[in-house]
């Protein structure tokens, strides 16, 4: 990051406002414009100049386009975290412009409700046979709370969520994550997640479109990678497994939540599993081959299909947080 640039990009009173939003909620280029009331090609103008100082980051979902801080970030650049703070002080010290960003997250309301309601035309259109794939096994809540029991009371750190879904996980677990990263294939889900996930705190949750046989990510980036009920949609699960691996730092912890061995043929045919469940052989097999440890299974019946949580951790000791602090200073 050079500072030419960034002073360039921060010279224009819209910038200054985007990166305000910025700094609650990642949005869509649209959204952007409907806040800012102004032209979405303006508004695309403004966000290239703020990507190319290197003050935010687009990210593209299916036909829309997001953007995101990352001047605040903690393992980002000494330049972007002074900008972050300059501009939370300018809000706190000018009451001109704090007025200005105060009515600007006022429209956010407006914005959190129309992707709550997108949401739920898009749970009522999938209602019905996602509520007969419920009825086949056992209830969230209990699966939920033995899944936190066996993740332990430590801090999870990086969480990686692969096939976040409606995001459910991400939520239940960022109380105890640093971040959590929610990846999925699917933008409409991305949009479902996102609607969920708003209100938590900016930069606690990072959402990723992604394929789970190719994550878009480094090696050892990750503390805890999650698998709800996902794994069954792999045809190789294997080659998801060693992605999950290569991604996860040593000492990581990975959960697999998903369907014991069965005989449903219609799930594949209907909900397009290709993976009729996992027999606790199998499982252990892909885990031990991705290079897992794996630990004792944890079975929760269901009528007539079985819930299987399978925990593993990856050899070898996770450095610590004074550590991981240090590399991260390093690295900016």
């Amino acid at each position: 990051m050079r500072i030419e640039p960034l002073l360039r990009a921060l010279a224009d009173p819209t910038r200054l406002r985007i990166m305000r939003l910025l700094a609650h909620m990642e949005l869509a280029v649209g959204e952007l414009a409907q806040v800012l009331s102004q032209s979405q090609p303006r508004v695309s103008r403004h966000v290239k100049i703020l990507c190319d100082a290197g003050l935010a980051e687009r990210r593209k979902e299916g036909s829309w386009v997001f953007l995101r801080s990352v001047a605040g970030e903690r393992s980002g650049p000494p330049l972007g975290r002074a900008t972050a703070s300059l501009l939370a002080t300018a809000e706190a010290a000018d009451p001109v412009f704090a007025e200005g960003c105060e009515e600007d997250r006022r429209h956010l309301a407006s914005i959190r409700s129309a992707r709550a309601a997108s949401a739920a035309t898009y749970f009522a259109r999938h209602a019905e046979e996602w509520d007969t794939l419920r009825s086949l096994h056992t209830p969230d809540a209990p699966v939920e709370d033995a899944l936190a029991k066996r993740l332990g009371d430590a801090s999870l750190g990086d969480v990686l969520d692969i096939g976040t879904g409606t995001g459910r996980i991400a939520e239940l677990l960022a109380p105890r994550a640093e971040r959590v990263t929610a990846l999925d294939k699917s933008p409409d889900m991305l949009r479902i997640a996102r609607a969920r996930l708003q209100d938590l705190p900016a930069g606690k949750v990072d959402l990723v479109q992604g394929d789970f046989t190719a994550l878009p990510f480094e090696n050892e980036q990750f503390d805890t990678v999650l698998f709800h009920q996902v794994l069954h949609y792999a045809q190789e699960p294997e080659t998801v497994l060693a992605e999950a691996a290569r991604v996860a730092r040593n000492g990581a912890r990975i959960a697999v939540v998903d369907f014991a061995a069965h005989n449903r043929e219609e799930l594949r045919e209907r909900h397009a599993h290709a993976r009729l469940g996992f027999s606790d052989e199998q499982m252990l097999t892909l885990l031990n081959d991705s290079g897992f440890v794996p630990d004792t299974p944890l079975a929760l019946s269901g009528n007539p299909l079985t819930i299987k949580i399978w925990t593993a951790r990856k050899p070898g000791t996770a450095p610590s947080a004074t550590s991981k602090a240090r590399q991260e200073v390093h690295s900016s």
